[in-house]
């Protein structure tokens, strides 16, 4: 399976059985200091539903999470949400990368959560993240290699970068300079939702093949 897919999908078919996804990552994901509708998982549902799919998108961040922090709450959090989970977006590390930590801690913690999903039979869509470049170019290589491999090692799709067009990008960013405001999670979500609707095509595949 290719990490790496650009091509939307387009529109999905009438009467298509509803698709659970759970956005599972950081204050990115949680959409602080936006109000609830305005962060990227129900921003990222809008797109989808407006391009025919029929998708719930469950706000799964936590401000501050690191990706060990993430693989510590995976389970109760999956338990808790009603119904078939179909797949999951996968957003964490950029608190891994701003605190310094050891990128081999911040690998071993998302290999656990793509092991634990895989093992679920839950689909996934990994978000990259990258290294600030005051964390060193050797602290940069280390980690942002992270991500591509992992997507080939566990066969997920991997969409490069979470935060591609909207980093260090003033007019995107709310004043801290690290949280999108309403017009980067724009941009960020144009970005993925192509992805998106390729993850939402395995899991419908998945459901094909399971009958």
């Amino acid at each position: 399976m290719s990490a790496l897919l650009a091509a939307p999908s387009g529109r999905a078919s009438a009467g298509e059985q509803l698709v659970t996804l759970v956005a599972f990552g950081d204050s990115l994901t949680a959409g602080l200091g936006l109000e609830r509708e305005q962060a990227f998982p129900a921003r990222l549902e809008a797109a989808l539903r407006a391009r025919g799919h029929e998708v719930r998108i469950v706000n799964a961040g936590v401000s501050g999470d690191t990706a060990s922090a993430g693989l510590s709450r995976l389970d109760w959090t999956l338990s808790g949400i009603a119904g078939e989970i179909g797949g999951v977006v996968l957003e964490l590390g950029a608190n891994d990368a701003l605190r310094g930590i050891d990128p081999r801690i911040t690998r071993d913690a998302l290999d656990g959560i793509l092991a634990r999903l895989n093992a679920r039979g839950i689909k996934v869509l990994l978000a990259g993240m990258r290294a600030p470049p005051n964390m060193g170019r050797e602290f940069g290589g280390k980690f942002d290699t992270i991500y591509p491999q992992l997507a080939e090692k566990h066969g997920v799709l991997l969409y490069p970068f979470f935060l591609d067009g909207v980093a260090a990008q003033a007019e995107f960013n709310q004043g801290d300079g690290i949280h999108p405001n309403t017009q980067g999670v724009a941009v960020i979500v144009a970005g993925m939702t192509p992805y998106a609707e390729e993850l939402i095509a395995l899991i419908r595949a998945g459901r094909e093949m399971g009958k």
